[in-house]
């Protein structure tokens, strides 16, 4: 058998051979940086079939801070839609691809084959080891201690910090589909570790942002139909009008602080794609749960703004009692299409007034929304987002989906990691300061009809690219299994920040040059497919941070 040290970025299918990906020998990262690197293993065999057990150790002064995933192969029916192909992916027919992350301990029995395996580890020091030059010798040996193989890493540690993530990041966590796949009964105790269990999982990847479903959320349901009932918000209807209780919600917060959550994004108050009805909202009537507004209700009805001028003044007065309310963002419907605007602008009437003062953010990717100002805070599309930069949107965000398929950034099985990772160098440069994504764990088919198993069904059925629809695994114990797009993604975010401290302390235009340095100005449609310079650039960006914190 032989092994190799390489990128975070390499991705190994099965069928190739490992002298195909390249030697990753040497790397640095910043003190309080969580650093990535893989390792690849063949048996090299004249058998028609070469298989066998292994154990692999690590050697290191930083052993301790490096933990081990191996990577995992999971099926792909659909790994883009073909009308969005480009030349930017790995590979584009049904296949067997490589994404899945499960821990591993050192020492533990593995399979080793002819086919290429793969590794993925995480260096996390937590800042608590000194700046230096650390070697990192991964090993196979029998499992009988026999030594095979072997393959090394010079990790340098530069005496530098990232700062703090600025981007407010949001992967749109769906309540339900924990529920529906582990059993659970809506917050009872097991729902509730299940959720802190992925909030923590989202956190340590850099989320900082949950959708808060104070009602269950009106996204991604055909008309007439439902998805399980979600709210963190107790409604009972009073000879008076309403009363509503927070105890769900304030576990909600609690737990968000617990694990590193900072931002609330409210869900949206009307259906998705116009704004034409009310979210399913359920309440106490009389001693009994009985749905009061959803699909049957105009959104514009008498009924749904009284309800409306009840519930916000009284969640905003709680959000503020738990000094989180400025934390918070609201939504008014998901993806408005612009023969639509007049809709949405009527639904937005009646809630913004209750909203002053208090962010209102929507994903749509027509300027006109914002150009007439019935939008504020615009959250367009990746590949529509050009108008909106000329336009000088302040505070701007950008989200991709599905439909981002050609050419821009997005992180599907099928892409190279490279290709995920580059969105926070491309944010970076034109200064984005929120993104979003519809699905960290959304395990149900389109317009959630079934639950679906995402360890064989990575297209939610046909229903968007491999990958689109999330990027955690649920696993067997409660907790979720992290992907190599989560990491790729990830990654990007710590560059973003490593972009922002060497433009601090030089300027932003001196890191755009290191950035577009012999290559044609970076968009978010244009930028060097190639993996190697992508981990060039990050290496220019250390040394010019290690220059100035040796001054």
């Amino acid at each position: 058998m032989v092994c190799k040290i390489i990128s975070s970025l390499e991705k190994c299918f099965l069928d190739e051979s490992i002298e195909s990906k390249p030697q990753y020998s040497a790397a640095s990262m910043l003190k309080n940086e969580v650093f990535h690197f893989g390792v690849c293993y063949q048996i090299k065999s004249q058998k028609v079939h070469g298989k066998g057990f292994y154990k692999m150790s690590v050697s290191s002064p930083i052993a301790e801070y490096i933990k081990f995933c191996r990577v995992n192969h999971v099926p792909v029916h659909m790994p883009a839609y073909t009308e969005h192909i480009d030349d930017n992916y790995l590979r584009t027919a049904p296949g067997i691809y490589p994404d899945l992350l499960v821990p591993i301990e050192p020492g533990q029995r593995m399979m080793g084959s002819d086919d290429l395996q793969s590794l993925f580890a995480t260096v996390d020091t937590g800042a608590q080891v000194s700046a230096g030059v650390y070697p990192v010798e991964v090993t196979f040996s029998t499992m009988e201690d026999e030594y095979v193989c072997s393959a090394k890493l010079e990790l340098e540690i530069i005496d530098a910090m990232l700062p703090p993530q600025s981007l407010i990041y949001t992967n749109w966590f769906h309540c339900d589909c924990l529920q529906s796949y582990y059993g659970t009964e809506s917050f009872d105790e097991k729902h509730w570790q299940i959720i802190e269990n992925f909030l923590s999982t989202a956190a340590k990847h850099g989320m900082n942002t949950v959708l808060t479903p104070i009602f269950t959320p009106p996204l991604d349901t055909d008309i007439g139909r439902e998805r399980p009932t979600t709210p963190l918000i107790d409604i009972t209807v009073t000879d008076s009008g309403y009363s509503f209780g927070f105890d769900n919600l304030d576990r909600w917060i609690d737990t968000c602080q617990r694990v590193g959550i900072e931002y609330y994004e409210i869900a949206h108050f009307f259906t998705q794609w116009g704004a034409l009805h009310a979210p399913k909202i359920v309440a106490n009537v009389n001693g009994q749960t009985k749905k009061i507004f959803g699909w049957e209700t105009d959104s514009c009805s008498p009924e749904y703004r009284e309800f409306l001028q009840a519930l916000i003044p009284a969640l905003l007065e709680h959000l503020r009692m738990r000094g989180v309310d400025r934390l918070c963002m609201f939504h008014v419907s998901d993806e408005p299409k612009l023969d639509q605007l007049e809709q949405y602008g009527r639904a937005r009437a009646i809630v913004a007034p209750l909203l002053k003062g208090y962010p209102i953010i929507d994903a749509l990717s027509n300027y006109e929304f914002y150009e007439q100002g019935v939008v504020e805070h615009p959250v367009p599309s990746s590949n529509h987002i050009e108008p909106f930069i000329e336009g000088k949107v302040p505070g701007l965000w950008t989200y991709y989906c599905c439909g981002q398929g050609r050419n821009v950034s997005n992180r599907f099985i099928a892409m190279p990691s490279a290709r995920t990772r580059v969105l926070g160098t491309q944010m970076f440069k034109y200064d984005i300061a929120g993104f979003l994504q519809w699905g960290y764990n959304f395990y149900y088919n389109q317009r959630s009809h079934e639950l679906i198993n995402p360890y064989v069904c990575t297209d939610g059925d046909y229903f968007g690219p491999a990958g689109d629809a999330f990027s955690v695994y649920p696993a067997l114990d409660g907790s979720a299994h992290a992907s190599l797009r989560l990491n790729a993604f990830f990654d990007g975010l710590q560059d973003m920040r490593a972009m922002q401290q060497c433009a601090k302390l030089y300027s932003k235009e001196y890191v755009i040059r290191l950035i577009e340095e012999n290559i044609p100005p970076v968009t978010f449609a244009s930028y060097p497919h190639d993996a190697g310079w992508l981990l060039t650039v990050r290496e220019k960006i250390n040394t010019a941070i290690k220059a100035a914190a040796g001054k």
